[in-house]
């Protein structure tokens, strides 16, 4: 017979789960980015290997401390701050090219068939130059699951690591079903429009923020 202790456990983790992917589903630069990957189907495991494993080191960081250094620390996040909206703004530029001349599934040039160190670079600065990641993931998910108290902090976070991972994995290769969609040359245009206003604003909300 399962111990009664195991239900604060799973509630927990359960808690965790649910608060990480609420932070983790809302559309950003990152899920764009793992979308349109996962659409044209080139380095799909690697990013969404890099963007779980950073998410699961920032909510490491969160929980470990690094939350409380930071929000004592505003000048770290002016800098990664400034440094997102430049990346956003010129990602912004070349996703509103793309929108002008696109491509199609049969010409992977026009779609932007980037090397995987491109692919893993792009991945990578859209992860950690964004400072809602340090707000939302590190601070906020950090704060909630300190709240928490031993071992419940690391049962909190175990959850959101897990979100994290089953997002990433479900928005990489899920994406590939919108493959057929894909195959005119419209369809690019409206996504990358779609990205390039995304990009836009979300490097403008940086720079007034």
């Amino acid at each position: 017979m399962v111990s009664m202790d195991f239900t604060p456990s799973v509630l927990t983790a359960a808690a965790g789960f649910g608060t990480g992917l609420s932070l983790i589903v809302a559309i950003g630069a990152q899920n764009a980015f793992v979308l349109r990957q996962g659409i044209v189907r080139r380095h799909v495991l690697p990013v969404v290997a890099l963007c779980a494993v950073s998410d699961v080191i920032l909510i490491g960081l969160g929980i470990s401390g690094i939350a409380t250094i930071l929000s004592h620390a505003p000048g770290a996040i002016t800098v990664i701050r400034w440094a997102g909206a430049a990346f956003l703004l010129a990602y912004a530029a070349f996703a509103a090219r793309r929108a002008l001349r696109p491509g199609t599934l049969d010409t992977p040039q026009e779609v932007g068939s980037a090397t995987l160190a491109t692919a893993v670079l792009t991945c990578l600065a859209l992860t950690w130059l964004n400072p809602h990641v340090y707000l939302d993931t590190v601070l906020m998910l950090g704060s909630v699951a300190n709240n928490q108290g031993d071992p419940g902090r690391w049962l909190f976070g175990l959850g959101a690591a897990v979100a994290s991972v089953s997002w990433f994995l479900a928005l990489g290769y899920g994406a590939r079903f919108l493959h057929r969609v894909f195959a005119r040359p419209a369809a690019w245009r409206a996504l990358d429009a779609g990205i390039a206003a995304l990009m836009l604003t979300l490097g403008i909300t940086l720079v007034v923020s």
